[in-house]
């Protein structure tokens, strides 16, 4: 399975815009720009965007780890923080809270920890990163 999501970019960093697409059209040209990325223009950013895939990822490998063992929450909210130092993205805090009938607290602790380091967005962050470029 591949996903695809594409950017379009004009102008400078400080002036400049662009727009964000996905394959399911979630995204269909979404607005972004130096103000939706460092102030609050309206508009998403490529930091949000991995804070929510984050989000998305973990809590359904918190459902999947609590299916394993025959339990089904009944609700999982997640907030994910992502800090950007600079030019760095320095971590992002998994927050999440659980009504989930039949396991004790420290067992829904032990159920986030395996999903913090096994969510797919948690090892893709991980992973070798390779590019190509083609001049126009």
């Amino acid at each position: 399975m591949k996903r695809t999501a594409t950017a379009h970019w004009e102008g400078d960093l400080k002036t400049g815009n662009g727009n964000i697409s996905s394959q399911s059209t979630v995204l269909n040209k979404t607005q972004y720009s130096f103000n939706t990325r460092f102030a609050d223009g309206v508009g998403t950013n490529p930091e949000e965007l991995l804070a929510a895939a984050h989000a998305g990822c973990f809590t359904t490998a918190v459902s999947a780890t609590l299916a394993q063992t025959g339990i089904i929450a009944t609700s999982l909210d997640t907030s994910a923080t992502l800090t950007l130092e600079g030019l760095d993205v320095t971590g992002i805090h998994l927050s999440i809270k659980g009504k989930v009938p039949g396991i004790s607290a420290q067992q829904f602790e032990e159920v986030t920890k395996s999903a913090e380091k096994n969510c797919i967005i948690s090892k893709a962050l991980k992973v070798a990163i390779t590019s190509d470029a083609e001049l126009l």
